[in-house]
This record gives C-alpha cells, sequence and structure tokens, in this order.
C-alpha cells in the first residue's frame, strides 16, 4: 500500500490586497521543495489567487471573496448575497476541506479565529483530533495599543491560550517585536518562535517579462504598490517626478497593482505613455520577483513581501508606506531606516516633484541592505522547515487529544 503523504492545510483569508497570498505561496512552495513527502493546500479568499503558478504538490481552494469596506465592515466580494450568509458559505467550505483533507498541521495567517471567527469551527474540530495549530504573524502587525484593542474586541486570545500550539513570527525581535507590548499571558508568549523574514527567490522559469524591452536593457527603478489598492500617491508622486525632472538618470517600470482602481490606472498610464522610454507602467506581473531582481533600486509601500524581496535581493530601497488603516507600514520602514536597511519617504500633502527627482537620483547609490549584518535575517523558510519537520515527526502516530474548551466570539 503506498504511504500517506504527508498533509498540511494553509488558511488565508485575504479580504484584499496580495500580501496574505503571497506570503503563505511562499511558504507553502518551500515546504514542499525540501520535503518529497508532503502536499500542501491553501485556502484563500483572493480573487486572482488562479494568476499565480503553484509546485507540483501546491493547490489551493478558493472560498468566495469579501472586501473590507472604509468603515471596517465587509460585503461580498461578486455575490449578490448578504455578508452573514457569505460568511457562513466561506465557513462551511473551510470546515469541510479540513475534514475531508485531514492535515496533519494547519497554519492560520494572521487573523486567531480567521475572518470574522469562520475558522473557529475548523480549530474546535481539527483539536480534537489532535491536529497541531499554528498561527502565522508577520514582523509588525500595528501600533500595540490598537492591536491589543482589536485582539480584545476579536477575544482573540482564548484562541492564542487554548487552540494553538506555536505562534510564528516571521521576522526577528531585533527588528519587528509585533507582540511588544501586549499584555499577554506567559503561557501564550512561551509559543512564540521567530523564524526570520521569508526569502525569495527567482525561479529559472520566472524571466523578466515583457516591458523591460521597452526599457532598452537600461537599468531602472521598480516601482510597486504591491496590491495597488492604496497606491495611487504613490505613483502620482514617481510620475511627477519625472514630468517635472527630464535629467533623471535611471528609467523607471511601474507596477500598478490590481486593486487599483480602474480609473487611476488607465490615467497613469496615459501619463506614462507620454514619457515615452522614460516609464513604462504595467498593471500587474505575477512573477514580480524577476523584476525586482534586475532592477537599480525599488521604490514601494514598505508591506511585509516586498520588504523580504528588498532583503533577499539585497536592492537599495526608498519606502513610501502608508499610516492608515494600519500603521504595519510606517513601523516596519521607520525601523528598517533606523537600521540602516532602507530608506523611508513619508507621502505628505505636499508631493515637491524636486524632492522625488532628488530622491530616485540618489536611490541606486544608497547603501544595500546587506552592509548591516543581522544574523538569521533571511532565514526563515530554513526555520520553518525545521519547525514543521519536528512536528511531524513528533505527532507521527499520536493519539488525538480532547477538544479544547470552546471559545465565545
Amino acid at each position: 500500500m503506498r504511504q500517506r503523504h504527508r498533509r498540511i492545510l494553509i488558511y488565508s483569508h485575504d479580504s484584499f490586497g496580495l500580501g496574505h497570498l503571497r506570503r503563505c505561496r511562499t511558504i507553502a512552495h518551500a515546504l514542499v521543495g525540501a520535503q518529497p513527502d508532503l502536499s500542501v493546500l491553501i485556502l484563500s479568499g483572493s480573487p486572482i489567487i488562479g494568476s499565480f503558478g503553484f509546485r507540483n504538490r501546491v493547490d489551493f481552494v478558493r472560498i468566495p471573496g469579501v472586501i473590507k469596506l472604509r468603515h471596517g465592515d465587509y460585503e461580498p466580494l461578486s455575490l449578490d448575497i448578504g455578508i452573514e450568509e457569505t460568511l457562513h458559505l466561506r465557513a462551511s467550505i473551510i470546515q469541510h476541506t479540513a475534514e475531508t483533507f485531514a492535515p496533519d498541521i494547519f497554519l492560520v495567517d494572521k487573523e486567531p479565529w480567521g475572518l470574522r471567527g469562520e475558522v473557529r469551527e475548523t480549530l474546535t474540530m481539527l483539536k480534537a483530533n489532535g491536529t497541531p495549530l499554528i498561527l502565522g504573524l508577520r514582523d509588525v502587525m500595528d501600533e500595540p495599543r490598537v492591536l491589543a484593542e482589536e485582539w480584545q474586541r476579536k477575544n482573540a486570545l482564548p484562541a492564542l491560550a487554548d487552540f494553538y500550539d506555536e505562534l510564528w513570527v516571521y521576522g526577528l525581535p531585533a527588528v519587528c517585536n509585533p507582540l511588544e507590548g501586549l499584555p499577554l499571558p506567559p503561557g501564550v508568549l512561551r509559543k512564540v518562535r521567530y523564524t526570520g523574514y521569508l526569502r525569495r527567490s527567482v525561479s529559472p522559469v520566472e524571466r523578466p517579462a515583457h516591458p523591460l524591452a521597452a526599457l532598452g536593457g537600461r537599468p531602472y527603478i521598480l516601482v510597486t504598490t504591491g496590491g495597488g489598492g492604496d497606491g495611487a500617491e504613490v505613483v502620482d508622486w514617481v510620475l511627477q517626478a519625472y514630468e517635472h525632472d527630464a535629467g533623471i538618470e535611471h528609467p523607471a517600470l511601474i507596477v500598478l497593482g490590481p486593486f487599483m482602481r480602474s480609473a487611476d490606472q488607465a490615467a497613469f498610464m496615459e501619463r506614462a505613455g507620454r514619457l515615452g522610454d522614460r516609464v513604462q507602467a504595467i498593471v500587474f506581473d505575477a512573477h514580480v520577483e524577476s523584476l525586482m531582481a534586475a532592477s537599480a533600486g525599488i521604490i514601494a509601500m514598505g508591506g511585509y513581501n516586498t520588504f523580504c524581496e528588498i532583503l533577499s535581493f539585497d536592492k537599495p530601497a526608498l519606502i513610501m508606506p502608508r499610516s492608515v488603516p494600519r500603521a504595519e507600514q510606517f513601523i516596519r520602514a521607520s525601523r528598517g531606516q533606523s537600521l540602516g536597511l532602507v530608506r523611508m519617504l513619508a507621502v505628505d500633502g505636499d508631493r515637491d516633484p524636486a524632492v522625488m527627482a532628488a530622491a530616485i537620483d540618489a536611490l541606486p547609490h544608497q547603501p544595500r541592505p546587506s552592509s548591516v549584518e543581522m544574523p538569521g535575517l533571511l532565514d526563515g523558510l530554513d526555520v520553518i522547515n525545521g519547525m514543521i519537520n519536528a512536528m511531524l515527526r513528533t505527532n507521527h502516530g499520536a493519539p488525538a487529544r480532547k477538544p479544547a474548551m470552546t471559545a465565545t466570539l
């Protein structure tokens, strides 16, 4: 009889943007790349998950999408049904998938109970089966006061204390400590493991895309806003600089992002077109790592994945972080600048094009992240592989545990 492959189920709620999906995909690919007897299934609400390629033994289940409104509520992304019905449908798909897939480990990204509590029943079921449960957290969540209030509102502590076996932070405390200042009991803090940042690489099949041909092989500045939903100010300021100063040394390649408003995309594409071969703009590239690796420098908003890529490809970077609705990017960029890893430029109301033009010209000449010695900075994927291996060995053939006390949401 063929031996059953080990299985890991990863949950990523993905209400907006690309960050959660790209982080989970990176982890999944690293796991199957290191362990030939492992399969990984990703649960995701991302509407563009099908635009990404996946390695053999990695697949995904797309749950109905939702989008977060400015005032904090959610609504269905596409379905013409109520949000409560959508969330019930998502929870049902998640639980049924977990029941059928029967994972050896369940890894939840960021949200202890899932979006609006949608993984609560799944956690309860898997806990009763003795399945190890892991909560993965990025290096920065938000300001401690804001995060403490959010977790209190969502009643997160019972999940952290009674359900999860370990809490993995995808970073180093020497850079950022997302749990600093939070009133967490010692039992929860003992579960925390810092992995280091998640190293990124360019696959041999991922070559720089067609826009590079228009730049004539010249070194270029890559401008990326991640998903793009809140990146219009950054793109506008960069375009103003090129419109203002024809003497900027390097051309720019701007990746607008698939979630940027279509009206903004169209306006920016038109402005870029008027700048000729000095600026090229595209909406999306699933292999943005290739574009980063080939660039002379990177201008970005400073989300978690972009920060990992800047460190991995050792690129001089100018970070222009948002500070609302979360201070996450601003905290990460500020800390990165204080350590000498990146340079930060606040997106203020003035947006002087001369200031941005000077920053673009200076960018390729600023120190690279590798000029700062930080042991273990990019060891995240290796550390995760080691912890997964140890967990699988420890739990091989282990009896099912009794279900933990059910938390009230």
